[in-house]
């Protein structure tokens, strides 16, 4: 015993002795530094690509009348899905497709332009809904977003933030492209990360869908060039072909007389080329113009030509965009890395568009201020000038019904097909090497794209981001359909739900709702509840189009559907459901202010966070310092082209101009040039009152002085250019008046301007 303490004791003396030296040399030792993510190995590089409002038939890849030889490329080296779906608009598809999970549950159900708290509406996507960007970002991807983005709370669309629901806040270390639904080609309203930037006002050439190009490939190079093996992630979403259609002109003339044929006629064709080339089954019905929409072959000529020429100004977008998608596939292919590259194109993020109303619109914000019959003759007057920079057209609904070929409706009319089946084109030549263009008919939804892009790269999804646990997806990879037209499909249910037009599709049947508005009415229609909606039974698997309606013959699949469907409305937070989502306003930052004040320079405020001026009586008021001559230049502006305002100096004439939609014009100028010195510019619009976009009488005065008063027959009703901002000291985007160009910066001296709202 004795001896083993003895023995013990020594040890534990050597030990002691011998510690420090050991601790020492391994405090010596070189520090591993912390690990990078890394791809799994053979993770291909993804290129999603997404356009907007273009629908079913337009491509020629589907049967349709517009020349689209990228998406044929693609298509030749992959699949083509024809049960392929998407939600019945902009921010609701493309939440689903980053997100992977429904719309509702992660509150967009709608756009960003239409928030309210009802849950399936906030458009506030939660952090338990990582978009696929963060999730491949932190598995050793590098990520990028070229184009429209439509995901950011319209009230975090400002310089202040926060910036967590930007696209760099989302996941995506590249931006390049627009926040809001729509914007011009021309002049639009661009952002590099968080960082507004302005297109060159001196180049006559520019156009958007080019620079969105340019800048992906140069992303893409660059990107190769410093990390070769490093897999990317690209997301390219075109803003065409949402309304303005806007091309180069020689692109419009391409397709002039295309058209003459009409609406009508044009379906027709177009399903006898999709049955021929095995788009749609043979037998497929065309389905029904709707009631709303005039047979081509009632209209006076007039008509025929205006609406003709609408059209070629779309197919000339899509066409074009087609084009410049073809450039970024030929970087790819440039860098060796083609084949490795799995590409997930989407045609449209809905069906085609029938917002343009019966008769099309030269002004697409005019639409949306319900001031689409006084459109129309301006419209008229201005038919060569469709798809250029004077133009913010938009066609009529006929033209959407025939893009939606052989479905019933368009976008937004998300219980049918007309909406919600789009085109989709699967490519990756590694993995499938022998496919050449077959058609899949699987059934398939935008939440399929993450779980394919997971599946593909071998990334499982992450429990939790940022400690945060994640919703499960909704979606189910679309690989296995490389396999064979026969596997059988992952995808066995689908719920759809967008200001109560609604359906559910399970094993091949969908029952859903009829609609009771149109996409053009925004106001003033007579909504039924949604308990009292007539409901509609489908079986898709015998009856492609959606054309034969079977609820009165079977009413007990059309009752188990529909029991299907309020279960599924409650999984996704969708109920209560009607036309106007019940619940509270967006968020406003300005809320209870009526006093702003801002230097010279602040520019680029988005229309909902600069000061509500419309339906209300305001007052402009800058403070500036000029030489001899007066000064020229902007002082304050919110809006452009297609409608707004503008307080400016011309020629050292102080001048305000009211543009109503670009329909009317007042001006209201001051009597004499400015005098050398400091003064106070002031106007007081005194608006009318009794109900929205009444008139008002415009008073502009100097240093006090007695004011010239000018009348204004009528306002701006409901909302100001998507595509426009407010800016102070210079104007971007399109002059209010085109008696200046942009950027026309106030050259003198301006200390402030100040909006009263009263």
């Amino acid at each position: 015993m004795i001896d083993r303490r003895f023995s013990a004791i020594l040890l534990l003396a050597a030990t002691a002795l011998v510690a420090p030296a050991v601790a020492q040399e391994a405090a010596e030792a070189l520090p591993a530094w912390p690990s990078q993510p890394a791809a799994p190995a053979g993770a291909p590089n993804v290129l999603v690509v997404l356009t907007d409002d273009t629908g079913f038939a337009a491509s020629s890849t589907f049967g349709g009348p517009v020349p689209t030889p990228t998406l044929d490329r693609l298509a030749q080296r992959g699949l083509r899905f024809n049960r392929f779906h998407t939600a019945a608009i902009c921010s609701a598809s493309r939440a689903a497709l980053l997100t992977g999970r429904n719309p509702a549950r992660v509150g967009m159900s709608g756009v960003t332009n239409s928030a309210s708290s009802h849950p399936a509406y906030t458009t506030i996507l939660p952090k338990s809904a990582a978009t696929i960007a963060r999730i491949l970002r932190d598995n050793g991807y590098n990520t990028a977003m070229v184009g429209k983005a439509h995901i950011t709370p319209k009230w975090e669309t400002g310089p202040t933030g926060p910036f967590d629901r930007w696209p760099t806040g989302l996941g995506f270390e590249y931006f390049y492209g627009f926040l809001d639904g729509d914007t011009d080609q021309f002049a639009p309203q661009l952002y590099l990360g968080t960082e507004p930037v302005e297109p060159p006002v001196d180049d006559p050439g520019y156009i958007l869908d080019r620079d969105l190009a340019n800048r992906a490939m140069t992303w893409l190079r660059r990107q190769h060039a410093v990390q070769p093996d490093k897999p990317f992630f690209l997301y390219y979403a075109t803003g065409t072909a949402h309304s303005p259609f806007q091309a180069p002109r020689e692109w419009v003339e391409r397709f002039r007389g295309r058209f003459d044929l009409g609406w009508d006629a044009l379906r027709e064709r177009t399903l006898q080329r999709q049955i021929a080339m095995g788009i749609v089954p043979a037998g497929t019905r065309l389905t029904p113009r709707p009631p709303e929409i005039a047979a081509w072959d009632s209209l006076p000529a007039e008509k025929k030509r205006l609406y003709a020429r609408m059209m070629e100004a779309y197919a000339a977008a899509i066409a074009y965009a087609d084009d410049q998608i073809g450039r970024v596939l030929d970087e790819i292919e440039r860098a060796g890395e083609l084949d490795n590259t799995l590409v997930l194109f989407v045609e449209g993020d809905n069906g085609s568009s029938a917002e343009g109303g019966a008769n099309g619109l030269f002004n697409e914000t005019a639409g949306l201020n319900e001031a689409g019959e006084a459109d129309y003759p301006v419209a008229l007057a201005n038919i060569d000038r469709f798809g250029g920079p004077m133009t913010y057209g938009h066609f009529p609904t006929g033209w959407a019904h025939a893009m939606s070929t052989p479905f019933p409706y368009f976008k937004r009319v998300a219980s049918h097909l007309g909406a919600t089946r789009n085109a989709m084109v699967l490519s990756w030549p590694r993995r499938a090497p022998d496919v050449r263009g077959e058609v899949r008919s699987q059934y398939h939804y935008l939440t399929d794209i993450v779980p394919t892009i997971l599946d593909a790269a071998g990334i499982a999804p992450p429990q939790a981001v940022d400690g945060v646990s994640q919703m499960t997806l909704d979606g189910a990879s679309m690989l296995y359909a490389i396999r064979g037209a026969s596997a059988s499909s992952t995808r066995r249910m689908q719920f759809y739900e967008l200001s109560g037009d609604a359906a559910i599709y399970a094993d091949g049947w969908l029952a859903n709702t009829r609609p009771v508005t149109m996409p053009w009415q925004f106001t003033g229609f007579k909504d039924v509840p949604f308990g009292e909606r007539r409901w509609e039974l489908y079986d898709l698997s015998r009856d492609f189009s959606q054309s034969t309606d079977l609820a009165a013959r079977n009413p007990a699949k059309l009752a188990e559907l529909k029991a299907l469907f309020f279960r599924e409305a409650e999984r996704n937070n969708a109920l209560p459901i009607s036309r106007s989502p019940r619940g509270l306003p967006a968020p406003d930052i300005n809320k209870g202010r009526t006093r702003f004040s801002y230097p010279a320079g602040v520019q680029r405020i988005p229309s909902a966070i600069a000061p509500a001026i419309l339906n209300r009586s305001f007052s402009l008021v800058a403070r500036v310092e000029v030489p001899t001559g007066g000064g020229n230049g902007m002082l304050v502006t919110q809006g452009g082209r297609f409608g707004g305002y503008g307080l400016f100096v011309r020629n050292g004439v102080p001048r305000f101009v009211y543009n109503r939609l670009g329909l009317q014009r007042t001006m209201v100028d001051w009597t004499d040039t400015l005098a050398p010195g400091r003064h106070e510019i002031r106007l007081d619009f005194d608006y009318d009152g009794g109900g929205l976009g009444q008139g008002g009488t415009a008073r502009l005065s100097v240093d006090g002085a007695s004011p010239v008063v000018v009348r204004v027959p009528a306002t701006i009703r409901l909302l100001m250019p998507l595509s426009e901002t407010f800016d102070v000291g210079v104007d971007t985007g399109t002059p209010v008046s085109e008696d200046y160009r942009v950027p026309f910066a106030f050259d003198a001296k301006l200390q402030d301007v100040t909006v009263l709202l009263r």
